[in-house]
């Protein structure tokens, strides 16, 4: 979309107001904000024009202009500033980063916490699996002639084992022969496809063998499972009730109930193959989110998993300032998870 300098300027000004006032912005507000020697009459007809371009929208009950989510989303690709992080902010962060306990959860929880607190609005964190992960390897140990262990390793080099006892013997030779079958069988096959493996196996193995085959399945899905898995933190629901756009209780309640609902940690968005992401109002699939903006960083945990940490708030949020935090957080967690440190003092930006 094409606009003059002028037209940038005003529509910058006024995304920029409304985010810090969540009041309607008029003319006599911009003159001043714009840098420029510009009649309050030629801003008024710049204003109608960006209009009916559909970047700003005009409420009833006022004289102003409030942004788009169109408006919003012209302003995150093209004119918003870089953020600049204080020193605090950046101290702050990686004090929550520094924590004794690396525990998984513990870790994404704080963070998430942190977030909301330095926002100001609910966020979510969360750790998600890879579903393309699948079955390296293999390997059977015999311990005694009743008992084995299954050896599993993933296309992530994450290894898994598990003792088996039986209620009868097992020589070496047919435990050799599992291994093999094993190996050519179920291996770079993904949670989705060795099940379906499974089942087609059955139909040409003996009783007992097939007993074999089906409990080392089983275990190696278990794992594909495992990392498949996702869990999710939300922290921070209160903060809705804090801004304008959420005081009214009937325009809080729904969304409040989609944040707080935990049985399904799908109904989060996760960026495919991004290291953030911003979803502005309609952008967002689940209707609960329709009214909302989404902001999103991801960050590499390791073993074939990975995590998202995110706020939700009005359209009108500060998408500079939160992008700028939430990926800082999201590299420190990275560098947390995979090297166990924090960024170094040249990551910070003051």
């Amino acid at each position: 979309m094409e606009l003059s300098e002028r037209k940038r300027r005003i529509l910058r000004a006024i995304i920029d107001s409304y985010i810090q006032s969540a009041e309607p912005v008029g003319s006599k507000a911009i003159a001043s904000a714009i840098g420029m020697e510009v009649s309050s009459a030629t801003i008024r007809n710049d204003m109608a024009d960006l209009e009916a371009m559909g970047l700003l929208e005009k409420p009833h009950t006022s004289a102003g202009r409030i942004p788009s989510p169109q408006g919003y989303r012209l302003y995150v690709n093209e004119l918003m500033e870089e953020h600049r992080l204080s020193l605090q902010e950046t101290q702050r962060i990686n004090e929550a980063l520094n924590l004794k306990m690396r525990e998984l959860d513990r870790v994404i929880s704080e963070a998430g916490r942190v977030v909301s607190q330095l926002t100001n609005y609910p966020s979510f964190a969360l750790s998600a699996g890879s579903s393309r992960t699948t079955i390296r390897r293999f390997d059977l140990l015999m311990v005694e002639r009743n008992a084995f262990i299954i050896v599993v390793m993933t296309d992530t080099n994450m290894v898994r084992n598990r003792l088996i006892r039986l209620p009868s013997d097992l020589t070496e030779a047919q435990l050799q022969m599992l291994n093999t079958l094993l190996n050519t069988t179920f291996t770079g096959l993904t949670l989705e496809e060795i099940t379906p493996e499974l089942m087609r196996v059955a139909q040409h193995a003996a009783g007992e063998a097939y007993g074999l085959i089906s409990l080392v399945v089983s275990f190696a899905i278990e794992v594909l499972e495992s990392l498949e898995q996702r869990t999710v933190h939300t922290a921070g629901l209160a903060h809705l009730l804090e801004l304008p756009e959420y005081r009214s209780l009937d325009r809080a309640q729904p969304l409040m109930s989609y944040l707080s609902e935990e049985s399904d940690p799908t109904r989060f968005p996760v960026p495919k193959d991004e290291a953030s992401r911003i979803l502005i109002g309609p952008e967002n699939v689940a209707a609960a989110l329709q009214d909302t903006s989404v902001v999103m960083a991801s960050y590499d945990i390791g073993e074939g998993m990975r995590g998202v940490i995110g706020v939700i708030g009005p359209t009108r949020m500060d998408y500079a300032k939160i992008t700028a935090r939430l990926s800082y957080l999201a590299d420190g967690l990275s560098k947390l998870f995979g090297q166990g440190e924090l960024p170094g003092k040249d990551d910070e930006k003051q």
